[in-house]
């Protein structure tokens, strides 16, 4: 009994012990097929390293080029490891920064240990370790001037480490100078192949990357701005309770990874910096304009983070003062949100943003209309801390209103600059734009039995057929 009853433990301890492998193994696969699907570049990325790998190995099984190269054939396969990066601009960046600090760092390391060796057996030791010392702390003090940090931080490092090597082992070395050629042509090797396989085999352009970015960054706002009025204003008989409205409308919580982007878009347009031109994108695009843009969109984003707080706020507000301003706010919501989409979908298309300009100023109109609404309430309503929770939302929407014209400002330089193809607005856009909301009334049959009439409210005379007026002249002078 002892005996089948330790056996039947063992097999259940093995049991256990191959589901919990099994399960492991199953999670690990589940994760790699997930990281996969939500960028396939990532896959084809790691096929790009190894494929750069094995092509600068063929120094050691080559017999011909291990002769010419010997043991320094390793640097060029260590150029390829530290080298070869996602995007095409951050690989040519590493490359060159490489390329030139091992350059530079070994004719000054060479010149160091010839100028070392005038000076005798026993001066030759501290001129070197003199030359050291000044070369590691200068580089290293370069490395706090932010520019310096930005661009050619890893140079800097390889220039310290390429002298260092040089310098100190020249003095046990007899061929330093054929040392240091090695070095440098391998490393050339390695670098060249880099940039070529990550050009030419399924090219990654962090250019690319920041444009789509921020014009992501872009419609995420706009998304959360269109449906933020009928979130705010819903009234109870609207049913779908606040928390089932969030969990099932992302759009009320996508804005958020906006906020984060700052250190994305700003490494992003270094790597771009680098790259050559490339399909639409031509040499020196002006990528800093980019960044401006994306500050701009995160000014927005916590102007939004603080509008989705209200959302669920517990204060009652009058529903008399809510009705007065539900339709100035929704309005500028709706605007906003028209435009910011305008705005991005004009940049995904490398064209001029001028059909963004009417839902601008139709924003600018309501924030207007909306600061004669708070007035008069203001001078009407005794209780200020009960409409206090609304005005603070009016005045968000206003601030609003202000950072979206700043961003289709900023949009039009970055077209004007990068040279965006011009557009004819008159042309109806894909998702065409409604300037004003009427209502469609049917005529009497005395009046016309097969015309209808179209009231439009609150028509304004100057905003939009200025704009468009502007628009076509800007492209006729132009």
């Amino acid at each position: 009994m002892e005996v089948g009853s330790s056996s039947h433990e063992k097999d259940g301890l093995f049991a256990r012990g191959w589901w919990w492998l099994k399960a492991m193994i199953i999670g690990v696969v589940q994760k790699i097929i997930k990281l996969g699907q939500d960028d396939p570049r990532r896959v084809i990325h790691s096929l790009k390293v190894g494929i750069a790998l094995t092509l600068v190995s063929l120094i050691y099984y080559s017999r011909p080029l291990y002769d010419g190269f010997g043991a320094a054939g390793m640097w060029a396969v260590l150029t390829v490891v530290v080298v070869f990066e996602f995007t095409v601009g951050a690989t040519l960046g590493k490359g060159l920064n490489r390329g030139f600090a091992t350059l530079l760092a070994g004719a000054l390391g060479v010149g160091a240990h010839h100028f070392a060796s005038l000076c005798g057996e026993k001066g030759e030791p501290i001129i070197l370790g003199l030359s050291t010392f000044l070369i590691a702390a200068t580089s290293t003090f370069s490395r706090f001037f932010p520019r310096i940090k930005r661009r050619y931080d890893y140079g800097v490092v390889i220039f310290i480490l390429t002298f260092s090597l040089v310098s100190v082992s020249g003095y046990r070395v007899d061929k330093i100078i054929k040392m240091a050629h090695q070095r440098l042509l391998t490393i050339i090797i390695g670098g060249v192949t880099c940039v070529t396989v990550s050009i030419f085999i399924c090219p990654v352009w962090a250019g690319e990357d920041l444009h789509n970015l921020v014009a992501q960054n872009m419609e995420m706002i706009a998304n959360f701005l269109e449906g933020f009025g009928g979130e705010y204003f819903r009234s109870p008989e609207d049913g779908d309770s606040p928390v089932i409205s969030k969990n099932q409308k992302p759009f009320l919580k996508e804005y958020k990874s906006v906020l984060n982007s700052k250190a994305t878009e700003e490494s992003l347009a270094n790597f771009a910096s680098w790259e050559p031109g490339h399909g639409c994108f031509r040499f020196r695009h002006p990528w800093k304009q980019y960044l401006q843009i994306g500050t701009l969109n995160r000014q927005c984003a916590y102007l939004v983070e603080a509008l989705n707080g209200c959302i669920n706020s517990e204060i009652q507000v009058p529903s008399e003062f809510r009705k007065k301003i539900r339709k100035a706010c929704t309005d500028m919501s709706l605007e906003c949100g028209n435009a910011l989409k305008e705005l991005a979908l004009a940049i995904k298309e490398m064209r001029q943003p001028c059909l963004a300009d009417p839902p601008v100023e139709s924003a600018k109109t309501a924030a207007g209309d909306l600061k004669t609404t708070l007035k008069t309430a203001f001078i009407e309503n005794s209780d200020l801390l009960a409409i206090m929770s609304a005005a603070t939302v009016a005045s968000l929407l206003v601030e609003i209103v202000h950072c979206t014209d700043k961003i289709a400002k900023s949009v039009h330089e970055l077209a004007n600059l990068a040279h965006f193809k011009k557009v004819d607005p008159t042309l109806t856009p894909e998702k065409p734009y409604l300037l004003h909301r009427g209502t469609i009334k049917p005529l009497s049959e005395a009046d016309s039995p097969h015309h209808v009439g179209i009231t439009i409210p609150n028509l304004p005379t100057t905003t939009t057929e200025s704009v468009h007026l502007e628009c076509v002249n800007n492209i006729i002078n132009t």
